[in-house]
């Protein structure tokens, strides 16, 4: 699409695509650009700052991090833009992915990132498309048209489900 802003995905590790594979998709059938990374807080901090500094100008508009365990990605992403930055809690530790939540959404007074739910990275994908539609009515179309289909959906489960109900 020309001139939409684009999406990063950044995982803290390539074992974290499983998860982030669902955001993928979804921004991929919004019509939104996406661009995947693999870089780590700790591992590579430098190439992580660079990357999100540099974000704005490089045509991003939100930035998107699955990390597990310590999980400081998107808070060190945050800490080097003004772009929005959503983090995707990934449930890898003994902890069952509390580690990566409490770590993700503790973020101090200035360093604001949204957090989903633990392995939430389908909804990752839905707000990082809210965001763009603030300024791109096609963004805005497409995801009225997406919650339309999905009250289709429900209305169709309720009627088989009281066509079963009748039934019995």
């Amino acid at each position: 699409m020309v001139d939409c802003k684009k999406v990063a995905v950044i995982m803290g590790s390539d074992s974290d695509f499983p998860v982030v594979s669902g955001a993928i998709k979804t921004l991929k059938s919004l019509n939104i650009p996406v661009e995947v990374h693999v870089m780590s807080a700790h591992r590579t901090p430098e190439q992580a700052a660079q990357f999100s500094a540099a974000a704005r100008e490089n045509g991003f508009g939100v930035i998107i991090a699955a990390a597990g365990k310590a999980a400081h990605l998107a808070g060190v992403l945050a800490a080097h833009t003004t772009l929005p930055v959503i983090g995707i809690p990934v449930k890898s530790s003994t902890l069952d992915g509390l580690d990566a939540l409490l770590a993700t959404v503790q973020m101090p007074s200035g360093i604001p990132v949204a957090t989903v739910a633990i392995d939430g990275a389908n909804n990752a994908a839905l707000l990082a498309a809210q965001m763009l539609s603030l300024s791109d009515q096609r963004i805005a179309a497409r995801l009225l048209e997406m919650k339309k289909e999905m009250a289709d959906g429900v209305a169709k489960k309720d009627e088989a489900l009281r066509a079963a109900v009748e039934a019995l």
